[in-house]
């Protein structure tokens, strides 16, 4: 994906360059991106600003990659973590059998960037949905899969695509008592699959999925994984899959280890299986949530301490010190508006003055106390050297949250030099 740019706007944008980007005009490459010579320290950016580190994304994109490879498993990414066509081109071109997303709007998004094969890791329901998703449907190079979990949708599904001499590729959502989505009991998986028996001119049934990450407890996972297994055997059993290989996915953030070791070891009587990875977090990783989720996997599973180093965050939130009023606490300019705080607040990790060669590490107890709109409380201690006007650096916990906040993030190298630009569609 390419944001536009003129010669004007080269020159008018370079020191407010952030959110407002969205004036820029003509198509601009990552040449000439990086021809601009912008440098986040020499503060060619206007802050804050969130800034991802190109060595860091290349290291992610290939880790996880090669991991999931290990298995023999296909990796889909889920999407909405950045929601960054260009990301999504990156991830597709080291590898990737597609892109998961969420919604149909997000699916619309992705196949107007390029994207031709799609897991909805969701429920398509309503009518503006099912138009659109009928509508890519009509391009013969676009896949699609969605997920279904009861005999109504099943129906509604059926009717909708019946009208339209069209065939839904779906997987059935297996649940867990207390989540979300998801068929819960026998009864309800009757149900369902009587209605993909009358429907199945028109809802093609290619595998099962489950979403373990409101699970907790390993045991509790591999319990919910064998379940969906067995699933799946009973219905290759009863020859009620249409595609070969049956597709098995699983796998948010979390527990990709457990799910890639279990359905890969998996036997639902001869049938081919194809086993599809859908992490998101990991492209950017973070410092919080996602660094102790990846430190278990680095525990519990051998192939990820074979391949260290493990994942690294590669986003980070640059902002200015704009007040010292206390003795013992800075006020910084970046809040609610512009990170992630669901997960807990960003950490303190870099600090850079003009002058300095490098940005050096925060000293100790500096922390986050308290976020508003636009001001961050940054705990320091009395006698640290803080002025207004130092940079400094925050790592986050949540990508999610925080990709969602911009439009355009610069991509700089590890000499922080701009070298190209992502774009959102949020």
């Amino acid at each position: 994906m390419e944001i536009g740019l003129d010669a004007e706007a080269r020159e008018s944008l370079i020191r407010p360059f952030n959110k407002g980007l969205g004036v820029l005009r003509r198509a601009c490459t990552a040449e000439e991106i990086s021809g601009l010579g912008w440098n986040l320290l020499r503060e060619d950016l206007s802050l804050p600003a969130a800034v991802l580190y190109e060595d860091k994304l290349a290291h992610n994109l290939q880790w996880m990659q090669k991991f999931a490879a290990m298995y023999g498993a296909k990796l889909a990414p889920h999407g909405k973590t950045t929601m960054a066509p260009k990301l999504f081109q990156r991830q597709l071109q080291t590898g990737a059998w597609g892109i998961t997303l969420a919604t149909a709007q997000q699916t619309r998004v992705a196949y107007a960037h390029g994207v031709r094969r799609v897991l909805m890791a969701n429920q398509l329901v309503g009518k503006q949905n099912l138009l659109g998703i009928a509508e890519l449907m009509g391009d013969p190079q676009f896949e699609f899969y969605c997920l279904v979990d009861s005999a109504d949708l099943i129906e509604s599904l059926g009717r909708f695509f019946q009208e339209r001499n069209q065939r839904l590729n779906v997987l059935l959502e297996i649940g867990v008592a207390g989540g979300r989505t998801g068929i819960r009991d026998s009864q309800q998986q009757r149900a369902a699959l009587l209605a993909l028996a009358q429907w199945r001119q028109n809802v093609a049934l290619c595998g099962v999925e489950i979403f373990e990450g409101i699970l907790k407890e390993e045991p509790a996972v591999r319990q919910f994984l064998q379940n969906a297994v067995d699933a799946a055997r009973l219905l290759a059993h009863g020859k009620l899959f249409d595609r070969s290989p049956v597709i098995l996915s699983g796998a948010g953030s979390a527990w990709y280890d457990v799910v890639a070791e279990v359905f890969s070891k998996t036997d639902i009587g001869g049938a081919p299986v194809e086993v599809v990875l859908r992490p998101g977090c990991y492209l950017t990783h973070d410092v919080g949530v996602y660094r102790t989720a990846q430190q278990q996997i680095q525990e519990r599973n051998a192939v990820a301490r074979e391949m260290a180093p493990g994942l690294l965050p590669a986003l980070q939130l640059w902002a200015y010190v704009q007040s010292v009023p206390e003795k013992n606490k800075a006020i910084v300019g970046f809040g609610k508006r512009d990170a992630a705080f669901d997960a807990g607040f960003p950490t303190p990790s870099l600090r850079y003055r003009a002058g300095m060669s490098v940005p050096a590490a925060v000293p100790a107890g500096w922390a986050v106390t308290s976020m508003m709109d636009q001001h961050a409380y940054l705990q320091i201690t009395e006698g640290d050297d803080v002025r207004v006007g130092d940079m400094v650096g925050f790592d986050i916990s949540h990508p999610c949250l925080t990709f969602d906040k911009w439009r355009y993030l610069p991509v700089v190298d590890s000499g922080y030099r701009v070298i190209d630009v992502v774009e959102t569609f949020f």
